[in-house]
């Protein structure tokens, strides 16, 4: 009897052994019900670049998501989706789209099926036919301040363009501060300038196809104090986008930059009710 009690311990206690080993190995099974881990997909929008997304990316790591951040040619809505399709082609698994302003337009252009939700930071999120410049219709919302002369056009090199190059819009290094980001330290600011791009301003004027939120679960974050896009435009596009999923902090149009924690709470909820 004794022995047959040893014997058992000893099965368990390798057993037991076996579970580790395969566990620290990445071999263990995991349980059948779990739900795979949505990959977050940050997609930065005009006059900045994917390092305004840092913060957020940071903290949404440090929750357990994988997050991968795209670099948004800014060239038009249709152009920018097909490269974001052919970006997300390389992530496995379910994924959660998160688009901060023009980056709305190309988020709502998108079509994948692995998308699992939207989230919309102080963004456009445009309807078919609708367009950019069309929606900061000042008579409609007024209050936006990307206005000639804080807002200019340089000449680029294009090759997604048929003659090579285009014409680009970006923010005056004396408005940047004020216009885009007033909420951020005056270094901030300056390294936020630093990595500015240009948009194409075809970009502005491109109707919008079909839109993904309109069979996809969306969110949406308006900020308070937008410069850029005015908070009554928001919410009249979050009404329709997300509804009963808006919510509003009291930040300038880069609260991904000022309020990441805030940013990455919606996202947060978003995974949360899409998994």
């Amino acid at each position: 009897m004794n022995f047959r009690r040893t014997a058992r311990r000893r099965l368990r206690t390798a057993a037991t052994l076996v579970a580790s080993v395969l566990t620290l190995a990445g071999l263990a099974a995991a349980p059948a019900n779990a739900a795979p881990v949505p990959t977050v997909v940050l997609v930065h929008g005009a006059f900045a670049d994917a390092s305004g997304w840092t913060d957020v990316a940071a903290q949404l790591s440090a929750s357990g998501y994988p997050v991968r951040t795209f670099d948004n040619p800014l060239r038009s809505p249709a152009g920018d989706a097909a490269r974001l399709t052919e970006f997300l082609a390389d992530i496995k698994g379910p994924i959660v789209l998160v688009g901060h302003s023009y980056g709305g337009a190309v988020i709502t252009n998108t079509h994948d099926s692995d998308v699992r939700a939207n989230v919309y930071i102080a963004a456009f999120a445009p309807a078919e036919g609708e367009f950019v410049q069309g929606l900061l219709n000042p008579v409609t919302y007024p209050g936006s301040r990307l206005l000639p002369p804080a807002l200019q056009l340089t000449s680029v090199s294009d090759g997604a363009s048929p003659v090579g190059a285009n014409v680009d819009g970006y923010i005056a290094e004396e408005y940047f501060h004020e216009v885009f980001c007033q909420d951020v330290s005056a270094a901030v600011a300056a390294d936020m300038y630093a990595h500015q791009k240009s948009a194409a301003l075809a970009a502005n004027l491109e109707p919008s196809g079909a839109p993904s939120w309109a069979d996809t679960p969306s969110w949406y974050l308006i900020s308070q104090q937008d410069r850029v896009i005015p908070p009554a435009l928001q919410k009249m596009m979050a009404g329709r986008a997300a509804p009963g999923r808006t919510s509003e902090v009291d930040a300038s149009h880069v609260s991904l930059v000022s309020q990441p924690g805030r940013v990455a709470d919606v996202v947060r909820a978003a995974i949360t009710a899409t998994s």
